[in-house]
């Protein structure tokens, strides 16, 4: 067999956006805004769950790696785009590359299991609220986000190490950020395996995921439809419906994403576009859907608010 070497630089060029004239420092500071403020209600989030006793419960133990997996996706991608579009370099170090590619899935997977792991604590809140303490045990509870954050790690972790088998030999990354469909393109072996173990992943994750979800959702359909307790039924519907907003849009996203990959015939603009939706939407939406949206949270940063206010 001949051998091959490849000379290939330990930088690599990323592929900008095309900014008008006139338009970097415009879209750079309106970036840097949406960053802080998803930083901000983010991590005022995490401190409220952290801090505040009444927040002490299953749900918000649950809710609290919604908003640390926000916080990864949106600082492993934003930033990075930031600082190429006003520097105008473009440039990342292979290993970065390959680390900020790994943030991203990750969070991508994070997002799947931690919106079913809410959606499970719902249906016991709703459907066996009389039981609800004695299922979501702290030991439950320790159990099912052990679960997230270790299937998500795993599943990742197993799709990134089928990268180390090929050689590299291209240095132009065909994106604004790192991710995996990225990172083969940059390599000249054979990436069928790749491909299927990536699809196979997606499905594991979507599958696992969209079953919980909808097992628990339609329980709680039910649920509504036999109780005659508005207030309950109400408090249900506003739960649910926020909650799948949030899902819908994330899907809708991440499956145009991922299987735009596949086409050629995709605009690579709209690719870029919608692959950075997937790590500022969520991140956007969360803190007010499931801070803002839910009466406890709501009342209890007013608390904070006020007595702060008062102290001062």
């Amino acid at each position: 067999m001949e051998n091959r070497s490849f000379n290939i630089s330990f930088e690599l060029s990323l592929d900008p956006f095309f900014i008008p004239p006139g338009g970097k420092y415009p879209i750079f500071f309106f970036g840097v805004a949406i960053y802080l403020f998803c930083v901000f209600c983010n991590l005022t989030l995490l401190l409220l769950i952290i801090t505040q006793r009444t927040l002490h419960k299953p749900m918000y133990f649950i809710l609290f790696s919604l908003p640390l997996n926000d916080l990864v996706g949106i600082t492993a991608m934003l930033p990075k785009v930031l600082s190429d579009i006003v520097t105008e370099t473009s440039k990342v170090h292979y290993p970065l590359c390959v680390l900020q590619g790994f943030l991203l899935h990750m969070y991508g997977g994070g997002v799947l299991f931690i919106l079913a792991a809410m959606a499970f604590d719902r249906y016991v809140a709703i459907c066996k609220p009389l039981r609800y303490t004695a299922i979501m045990t702290p030991r439950l509870v320790v159990a099912i986000i052990s679960l997230v954050w270790g299937l998500d790690s795993v599943l990742i972790v197993s799709l990134f190490s089928l990268q180390t088998r090929l050689p590299r030999c291209r240095s132009f990354v065909l994106n604004v950020f790192c991710d995996n469909p990225s990172l083969l393109k940059l390599t000249c072996g054979d990436t069928v395996l790749n491909n299927i173990f990536g699809l196979f992943n997606t499905a594991i994750m979507q599958i696992i995921s969209v079953s919980v979800q909808v097992f628990s959702y339609v329980k709680i359909l039910i649920a509504c439809l036999v109780t005659r307790k508005s207030d309950t039924k109400n408090k249900a519907i506003n739960t649910c419906v926020a909650q799948l907003v949030i899902f819908v849009i994330f899907e809708i996203v991440g499956t145009f994403t991922i299987l735009s990959h596949r086409f050629k015939n995709v605009s690579v603009d709209l690719q870029k576009i919608m692959g950075m939706l997937i790590f500022l939407v969520p991140p956007l939406l969360n803190p007010i859907v499931y801070g803002l949206n839910t009466n406890e949270i709501r009342n209890t940063l007013l608390k904070v608010f006020q007595t702060r206010v008062v102290s001062v």
